[in-house]
């Protein structure tokens, strides 16, 4: 597949799980892509390497318009750098609540911001933030990220609407519980990693958790021309966690 053939497109938090899927399969598709991240040492030879934290604006505007000279401009990007959160409101205290709002908020904010001007000068402007089911149903034990993805979900829409008559077009994907490093991390710290997995797994109506290469696709495809009137929407990858009501299985 090659529809994305001559577009360029910037992934941040490229370098593991969903973004560097996501790096992998625009590449295959056709697309030049710059990844920025913090750590970039280890990228596959495909992918170009910016270092950046994007909780800092000097950072990420540095690293933007060394990207995006890199590649002759920017066409797409990916706002998928973040960070997990578990507990109650009352289980974090308020630094945490700014670290986590700082990186899966403001990160998304420094990003576009920086990227706009070239965003606009592109024929085919698009955008994808990583959100999660987290904006859209209420989850035990993630007070904090499921706020900060609240957010998300809302800014994506009102980014959509800002932008919309620029000609860029403004979506994100809402994954399920995915099977990433930092799920990964959340089970290893479990008290009982394997019962942890088999719960998680079993409360997405698919009964498996959604793979990053699932993401990937539905991501590649807001970015592809076939979306040109996609703009302002979140769509789901869970498995059916958030649609579907199942009655319990049977006992045999």
């Amino acid at each position: 597949m090659s529809e994305l053939t001559g577009l360029r497109a910037l992934v941040t938090g490229g370098s593991s799980g969903i973004g560097l899927a996501t790096a992998l399969l625009l590449a295959d598709r056709g697309a030049a892509v710059a990844v920025l991240d913090r750590g970039i040492d280890d990228l596959p030879k495909e992918l170009q390497g910016f270092r950046a934290d994007v909780t800092d604006d000097a950072q990420v505007r540095a690293a933007v318009a060394a990207a995006a000279e890199a590649l002759g401009g920017l066409d797409l990007l990916v706002n998928n750098a973040g960070i997990g959160a578990a507990g109650t409101v009352e289980s974090n205290p308020d630094q945490e609540w700014h670290r986590v709002l700082d990186v899966n908020v403001l990160g998304m904010v420094r990003t576009s911001r920086a990227a706009l001007p070239y965003l606009r000068a592109s024929a085919h402007a698009a955008v994808v933030n990583t959100c999660s089911i987290a904006a859209t149903a209420g989850l035990p034990q993630r007070a904090l990220y499921s706020a900060s993805k609240g957010a998300v979900l809302s800014l994506t829409l009102a980014m959509a609407a800002d932008h919309v008559r620029e000609g860029i077009r403004v979506n994100c994907v809402n994954p399920g519980t995915a099977d990433t490093p930092w799920v990964g991390r959340l089970l290893d710290a479990a008290e009982d990693p394997a019962a942890e997995r088999a719960a998680l797994m079993a409360r997405q109506p698919q009964g498996r958790l959604v793979t990053a290469e699932e993401v990937a696709a539905a991501i590649a495809y807001l970015l592809s021309p076939a979306a040109g009137s996609v703009t302002g929407t979140a769509l789901a990858v869970d498995g059916g966690m958030q649609g579907l009501r199942l009655r319990p299985l049977a006992e045999s």
